[in-house]
């Protein structure tokens, strides 16, 4: 049987896997470098363009992240805009639209103004824009059907001339083929090889089992998606994890109908992301819709099998009943799960979908979109059966003795080369190998971020008009319902430090 030795075997070749071999070739001194991918191309599920949507998060937008939670997001992201532009894969790899959260009626506006508050001073570049503006830069949010202004009050929170597009797939490959450039570093790819087993050896080490062929390492990174922590369970790790597979589903419209990104206010109690409107890349900017969220009973999606994987990886028990019974009983959630089941049946899908869309988009008709195809991926939440919650965010178990196990659901695509270097930094370490701090600071973290230059009078002044009309518009409709009192500002997001300046 043929044998290959390596110091460090990686299991999984999407993007959070390639961006670990370049790292590991570009910045230690390791010498010897596999990665294991079962499909026959890279970036063959969740990194393929289709299933995911092709964003950067930084946290500016994205109305669920917490200051603290958007500094951390901001820095890796910034690492994958720096990594694509030192290698000039503008418009190729990374693209520029404008972007935006939506705040669509009196207390979401109120939000946003208070959120763009207190997350000015991490992005400077953001910008308030109101309905006026909003008609000059992404006209179809503010006409429905008939031409006519939509009547809620809205703010957009955004910025126009940054970074915000990547094609993950692509970008994917240009880490593979930028590790195998380094030299004096050995970087080897096997494409259809499908790893079965992981075996612990006693002289040390570890043996990768394959249909056919064994393969030896001196550390192992598992990072196959919610397969990873299929395999760590085979090897007795994560044995309190579980994995809760949520498949999203897209929506692509006929015809390009958005500018840029248009992202909507989150429910604070929802772990999914919130629709959102994106240019396709892929599509020629045809806009696409979503995602939606849908547990699915399977691994990965668009591919056959992987249903037992999820049972055997899920491990029912009577702390998994106590997750679901959580989720389930809150009914914000269970409307939220149950709506979009409906998502995925023929004739109601379209119909519900665009209700929601039109939040965005108020002249949206059923005939403007259809169900894209094909698009659309399956995310790990994990699930911790010890704390009995779901978890947010990725999960990693580093088991200190050279293997370790990678669950990224969104965003782990933005997150790679700074998930990568948590690793590499635990490798170097378990291996006695270095790694060139200096370096990968100088060419992937930003360093005195400069803003642009924004009317900070003219800003102030849409902020000004936008709360005095939400004032009248309170005094008009809500002062003889209310007993003449106003109504409650939009304060419930739990880590505002606004909240707590407000109340003391």
């Amino acid at each position: 049987m043929n044998t290959d030795h390596y110091e460090i075997l990686i299991v999984g070749a999407g993007i959070s896997g390639a961006a670990l071999a370049y790292e590991l070739a570009r910045y230690t001194d390791i010498k010897r470098i596999a990665v294991l991918e079962k499909y026959e191309k890279v970036a063959p599920l969740n990194t393929n363009g289709k299933a995911n949507s092709q964003t950067i998060h930084f946290g500016d937008i994205e109305t669920n992240y917490t200051v603290s939670k958007a500094s951390i997001t901001k820095k890796t992201a910034k690492m994958v805009e720096k990594y694509c532009l030192q290698h000039k894969l503008e418009n190729e790899v990374i693209f520029s639209h404008q972007k935006m959260a939506l705040g669509v009626g009196d207390r979401e506006v109120e939000f946003m103004l208070e959120r763009c508050e207190e997350f000015k001073e991490l992005f400077p570049n953001l910008q308030v824009w109101d309905k006026t503006h909003l008609k000059t830069i992404e006209p179809k949010l503010v006409f429905d059907e008939n031409g006519n202004e939509r009547p809620e009050t809205i703010v957009g929170i955004g910025s126009i001339g940054e970074w915000t597009t990547v094609d993950y797939g692509r970008m994917t490959e240009t880490f593979i083929e930028n590790a195998k450039k380094e030299p004096d570093t050995q970087v080897d790819l096997f494409l259809n090889t499908r790893v079965t087993d992981i075996r612990k050896l006693h002289e040390g080490g570890y043996q990768i089992e394959t249909a056919g062929k064994h393969y030896f390492a001196d550390s192992v990174v598992v990072n196959a998606g919610a397969h990873s922590l299929f395999l760590a369970h085979k090897m007795g790790y994560g044995l309190d994890f579980a994995t809760l597979p949520m498949a999203g589903s897209f929506y692509m419209t006929n015809q390009k109908m958005l500018n840029g990104k248009v992202y909507m206010v989150q429910n604070p109690k929802l772990p999914f992301a919130a629709l959102h409107g994106d240019p396709d890349i892929l599509e020629h900017g045809l806009t696409r819709f979503g995602p939606t969220a849908l547990v699915l009973p399977k691994l990965e999606r668009y591919k056959p099998g992987t249903y037992l994987d999820f049972w055997k990886t899920l491990n029912f028990d009577a702390n998994i009943v106590t997750i679901f019974y959580d989720l389930l009983k809150d009914s914000d959630i269970r409307n939220y799960i149950f709506r979009n089941f409906l998502f995925e049946v023929p004739y109601f899908n379209k119909r519900l979908f665009v209700k929601d869309a039109r939040k965005i988009i108020p002249s949206l008709s059923v005939d403007d979109i259809h169900y894209a195809e094909g698009f659309g991926g399956v995310r790990p939440q994990v699930l911790d059966k010890k704390e009995r919650k779901l978890m947010l965010g990725e999960a990693s178990i580093n088991t200190g003795e050279g293997v370790i196990f990678n669950m990224t659901p969104s965003p782990g695509a933005t997150s790679c080369l700074g998930n990568a270097k948590r690793d590499v930094i635990n490798l170097c370490s378990f291996l006695g190998k270095t790694f060139d701090l200096e370096t990968f600071e100088h060419e992937l973290v930003e360093e005195n971020l400069t803003p642009s230059q924004i009317d900070e009078k003219l800003q102030a002044r849409y902020v000004s008009e936008i709360r005095a009309e939400i004032h009248a518009h309170e005094e008009k409709h809500f002062q003889n319902i209310n007993d003449g009192q106003k109504l409650p500002g939009y304060w419930d997001k739990p880590y505002s430090p606004w909240r707590h300046k407000r109340d003391h």
